[in-house]
């Protein structure tokens, strides 16, 4: 993030007070974090899942011990609500049978990534960026989701192939 770990302390702390004007600085600087995060795991409905977490920080604000904690909070909560929220969406339970997916060479190569992350279950999804687009261990993951390290070792496995299959088509 973009702010020194001394204002985020005195925002985090003044939130806690109840102080409006750093409770909404707060916000607004971890919004686009909340954000990276819920995209591309809730999908369309990655700004709902933003927006439950950016909820659930101004709620749970004064239970956060430390400020030098906040990201590593948020990020717990933001995968949390983004799971729930493509859970809630009717997302897909397991991955898709991928062969509908545009080759690889087609102009469109966002839509693509869009697309085969689209095509696999929030649990996958969550795994997957938590992984490979966070780079975070497994442990911390586990930790994160409320899963065995075994677990996400499996779930990051077939969500890796499954993409791979989608990709190379």
């Amino acid at each position: 993030m973009t702010a020194d770990p001394e204002h985020i302390a005195t925002l985090v702390r003044g939130a806690q007070r109840g102080d409006s004007m750093a409770m909404q600085e707060l916000l607004d600087l971890l919004a686009p974090y909340v954000g990276r995060l819920c995209g591309p795991i809730a999908l369309q409905d990655g700004p709902d899942a933003a927006q439950e977490t950016l909820i659930a920080v101004f709620r749970g604000i004064s239970r956060l011990r430390e400020p030098a904690a906040l990201f590593g909070w948020v990020r717990a909560i933001a995968i949390r609500e983004a799971v729930r929220t493509a859970r809630r969406a009717g997302a897909p339970a397991e991955p898709l049978d991928l062969d509908s997916v545009p080759r690889p060479d087609d102009p469109h190569l966002a839509a693509e990534v869009g697309d085969l992350l689209d095509r696999l279950s929030p649990e996958h999804r969550a795994v997957l960026v938590l992984r490979d687009v966070e780079r975070l261990d497994e442990r911390t993951v586990s930790e994160l989701l409320h899963i065995s390290t075994g677990t996400v070792k499996s779930r990051l496995h077939r969500a890796r192939k499954s993409f791979r299959k989608g990709w190379q088509g």
